[in-house]
């Protein structure tokens, strides 16, 4: 049974309201920015500990519309659709020990190998005597695309893709500006960023889901989807009619502009906004 809810009659805090949501595109900085910025931080709190920071372009030769980027080392993924053909993937490594020659040294042991339609990074596993490293990638492909993402404690960020987009992230977040296509996204402890483009979702939908983060979703005044949410412990804002099915503490389902595609963002613990665009 659906029904058009009060917001005194929910069990979860519901707020229908006109929160502004100016949800962040991925940060694309240059190299030469990062790298000072890499140089001039820190990994442990202000410690003074020897740092190694280097920017590698990768190679690729992919036979098909397809990239798997294997990101557990502790490192972010960003990935941007452009209007060239090609495949573009940097590598940005960041090494900490004792010294700074033993942090280059522990970077030189450190390889991206591109294997097929796979990318990742190989290097001394564990941390010896305190001493780590990390590789994150930022990377361009064609607007059509489709893409595998996975990360062990790093963030996942796709901007302007439309394909078979899978992102899997255990410690950080995701975010999803104007893609399209076949897209499932995944986080244990993260937040869940959401920015949709156009007038309908192009694509078979969106699932999306945090155990322990926030979910904000930016969706065009226009826009024409079965827009589903729902959170077990936190609130809810929205900019829009709310209807639901089921338990009213679990789940929200909003029915845009006559319908359309599922578009699914669900958190276990954490606050929901759902803000126009």
């Amino acid at each position: 049974m659906r029904s058009i809810l009060r917001p005194a009659s929910l069990a979860v805090a519901l707020f229908v309201t006109a929160l502004p949501l100016r949800a962040q595109r991925s940060s694309f900085d240059s190299d030469a920015d990062w790298l000072d910025s890499c140089r001039s931080g820190s990994w442990n709190n202000g410690d003074d500990r020897g740092r190694a920071c280097e920017v590698r372009q990768v190679p690729v030769r992919l036979s098909g519309r397809a990239l798997e980027i294997d990101g557990r080392q502790n490192g972010s993924i960003r990935v941007r659709g452009w209007e060239g053909d090609s495949v573009r993937v940097t590598a940005r490594l960041q090494a900490n020990a004792n010294s700074d020659d033993d942090a280059r040294n522990l970077l030189k042991e450190v390889r991206i190998v591109a294997d097929g339609r796979t990318v990742r990074a190989e290097g001394p596993s564990g941390w010896r005597n305190h001493d780590g490293w990390s590789a994150s990638y930022v990377v361009w492909v064609p607007r059509r695309f489709d893409l595998s993402l996975e990360a062990m404690n790093g963030a996942l960020g796709v901007d302007g893709v439309s394909g078979r987009l899978d992102l899997r992230t255990t410690n950080g977040s995701v975010a999803l500006v104007d893609v399209g296509g076949d897209v499932h996204a995944r986080t244990q402890n993260g937040s869940l960023n959401v920015q949709l483009a156009g007038s309908a979702w192009e694509g078979s939908g969106l699932d999306a889901e945090t155990q322990n983060g926030s979910v904000r979703v930016a969706v065009p005044d226009n826009f024409a989807a079965q827009l589903e949410t729902g959170t077990v412990n936190g609130s809810i804002h929205t900019d829009f009619p709310i209807t639901v099915q089921g338990r009213i503490s679990k789940r929200l389902t909003l029915p845009l502009n006559g319908g359309g595609k599922t578009i699914r963002a669900l958190t276990t613990n954490g606050t929901v906004r759902i803000s126009r665009r």
